[in-house]
């Protein structure tokens, strides 16, 4: 069981037998009244953002939720093919399971599946990806005064704002987070 003091961004929680990740939370103190905790929660099946409101010390559940190693294969059609890193079982996920890590999914890449008995909802993908910048605008010289960002597009599709000293072909460092620019990769 969590408490209301273990609400985090990310935490995953379940409710009325279904499994919510957080993705906002607000501790509140009125004036008159009890405290609360005010959250955006986001159903891990089907996709849906949820508001709901805690009483402060108010405990919830904690989601039978297995993390597994996979291996991102190929996209075939709207699905996306995963193999078990120790059975080589191959499970098909669609695009709404997938949801935004699309944009940094490359064929290979080992990602967490996350499974709610026994049924893959969602991927997890690691914090930092390594992508080859596919097409960009070269930058000016003598225009880095102002930390200036110009628009990138990386072999998945995804358009970023990267420093002007990234070219086309260079490998760069990607948070799946926040689907920000890091470093330029070796």
């Amino acid at each position: 069981m969590y408490s209301t003091s273990d609400f985090r961004k990310g935490l995953k929680i379940e409710i009325d037998g279904k499994p919510f990740q957080m993705v906002e939370f607000l501790h509140v103190k009125p004036g008159k009244g009890g405290a609360f905790v005010r959250t955006k929660l986001k159903n891990m099946i089907n996709g849906r953002v949820i508001d709901q409101t805690f009483r402060s010390g108010e405990k919830v559940g904690r989601p039978d939720i297995e993390e597994k190693e996979m291996q991102y294969l190929y996209k075939d059609g709207d699905t996306y093919c995963m193999m078990d890193n120790e059975t080589y079982e191959q499970i098909f996920l669609t695009e709404e399971q997938i949801e935004d890590c699309r944009s940094f999914l490359l064929e290979n890449t080992v990602v967490k599946m996350l499974t709610h008995n026994g049924e893959p909802i969602a991927i997890e993908l690691p914090n930092f990806v390594t992508l080859t910048v596919t097409q960009s605008e070269p930058g000016l010289k003598g225009d880095t005064a102002t930390g200036a960002t110009k628009p990138a597009t990386l072999e998945t599709g995804h358009t970023l704002g990267v420093p002007l000293f990234v070219n086309e072909g260079d490998k760069i460092k990607v948070d799946t987070r926040t689907g920000e620019y890091v470093e330029r990769a070796n």
